[in-house]
């Protein structure tokens, strides 16, 4: 009897599995990872770094459950955070992920786990992207170029060997990717290698409209993110992030979060902490009532009074570099 594909066999917790294993490549590599958050709604699973290099990861069984909304945030902390975002996937609704190969959706790199494991701890690179049309490859379009010239090989006489355009020559020696199949038969007839490795941390996605204005963000906690603007920072809501904000001022970026409940504050900033460990970035959560706490391991509290009484952004620092007791990774 034929078994049905590993995606038809499913079963609940294998994406904590997935998560937890990839918590676990990170970690061999030296990467610094943060604590699984638990968060269902949250559009990433994990934020990792090593030295310079920080990731944005999310694992995800089927990588069509990957919405534009959770692909837009990504985009977003990527480009606040200087991070570079991706997804760790078993498979789609038709098949499951091919090693050595480079999905993408809604301009977020994906890799299956083998890729990714590969990839981090064996050095292996994929080479196959995957794009409407089929699979392709990028090729070394000067090496091209140089090979062909060197051997006076006309464009029209490598394209009739190949079986393809002139153009299309052309394009591949400028940047353009080739099918599989073309590639290897460019390969074959120049007897030379030509297919470059894929960087899948890198991608090419414009974040267009993300930093939504904040005149536009109409929230219960407008009045709080007013109130960080009128003292000097930009404030670039989240919606699916275990904090409500990103708010800068010249270098400096705040993971900023607003406390209602006692509980939940507690939870938020217990999370909120860790990333900013993490992301070697400062957080704070701004709550409606004083607490007898002036921070939660590591996290400072605010209240919006304190807030309100600031005159500018040095102030807000300045209680929040009071209050935190940041503890080392």
């Amino acid at each position: 009897m034929t078994r049905p594909p590993r995606h038809a066999r499913a079963v609940a917790g294998d994406r904590d599995k997935l998560v937890g294993r990839t918590r676990e490549t990170l970690a061999k590599c030296g990467f610094y990872v943060s604590n699984p958050h638990n968060l269902r709604s949250i559009s990433f699973d994990l934020v990792a770094r090593r030295d310079r290099q920080l990731l944005i990861v999310k694992a995800l069984c089927n990588i069509d459950s990957l919405s534009s909304d959770d692909a837009d945030e990504m985009k977003v902390m990527a480009s606040m955070l200087g991070a570079s975002p991706m997804v760790i996937g078993m498979h789609s609704s038709c098949a499951d992920l091919e090693d050595g190969i480079l999905y993408t959706r809604f301009g977020i790199p994906i890799v299956s786990e083998g890729t990714f494991t590969n990839f981090m701890l064996e050095g292996v690179p994929p080479l196959v992207y995957a794009a409407p049309g089929g699979l392709y490859v990028r090729l070394d379009g000067d090496m091209l170029k140089e090979i062909r010239q060197a051997r006076v090989i006309s464009l029209g006489a490598l394209a009739e060997a190949i079986g393809v355009s002139r153009k299309a020559i052309q394009m591949y020696e400028t940047g353009m990717g080739a099918m599989v199949d073309i590639a290897s038969r460019i390969e074959e007839f120049l007897d030379a290698p030509l297919v470059l490795p894929l960087d899948p941390f890198a991608y090419a996605s414009e974040v267009a409209d993300q930093f939504k204005e904040l005149e536009r963000f109409k929230g219960q906690n407008k009045d709080i993110f007013d109130m960080l603007r009128e003292i000097g920072y930009s404030v670039v809501p989240t919606k699916k992030a275990p904090f409500d904000a990103f708010a800068k001022e010249e270098e400096l970026l705040l993971l900023t979060g607003i406390g209602d409940d006692p509980v939940m504050t507690e939870r938020k900033a217990r999370v909120v902490g860790n990333l900013s460990r993490v992301t070697e970035r400062k957080s704070v959560i701004i709550v409606h009532k004083r607490t007898s706490a002036e921070e939660i391991e590591g996290t400072p509290l605010v209240t919006k009074d304190e807030l309100r009484k600031a005159d500018h952004a040095d102030d807000l620092m300045e209680l929040v570099l009071r209050r935190e007791k940041r503890r080392c990774p």
